[in-house]
């Protein structure tokens, strides 16, 4: 239960801002919102701001607002499923796990364009770029760390 909330926590902060946001936040909605139309409107309000919060910072803020929103996410999806009778505890984790599945093939392709890689980028001085699934990276350049 707990790997699966840590997981879900991660993609949140991976997919966002990517070509895959829009299929995940809705299907992520659905599946945290219960099948209730209420509540899964509050979902979308809730990765929204997600989403926002994560397309602001840089740097270290901005590694900082990652970890946070993903402990969030992590925390909001043990919470609901601790929450839930065992039969629909079931459910939602092999739900969950299809979403991830989802997830992981749309970010081996590159998000919904397909493809992978990197492409239009621009770098000038040092940089770094990372793709794949479920995955981190912590990059320091100049002197300190």
């Amino acid at each position: 239960m707990t790997a699966l909330a840590t997981a879900l926590g991660a993609a949140v902060v991976q997919a966002a801002g990517t070509d895959a946001w829009a299929g995940f936040r809705g299907r992520l909605a659905r599946l945290v919102g219960l099948g209730d139309s209420g509540r899964e409107r509050v979902e979308l309000e809730r990765l929204d701001r997600t989403a926002a919060a994560l397309s602001e910072p840089a740097g270290e803020a901005g590694e900082r607002e990652r970890q946070r929103q993903q402990v969030m996410w992590e925390t909001r999806v043990a919470d609901l499923m601790e929450s839930l009778p065992d039969d629909q505890r079931a459910r939602f984790a092999v739900e969950c796990r299809a979403l991830l599945e989802e997830a992981a093939r749309r970010a081996e392709r590159g998000g919904a364009g397909g493809g992978g890689g990197v492409s239009g980028n621009t770098f000038h001085g040092p940089a770094a770029v990372q793709t794949g699934s479920h995955n981190q990276q912590h990059n320091h350049f100049g002197r300190g760390t």
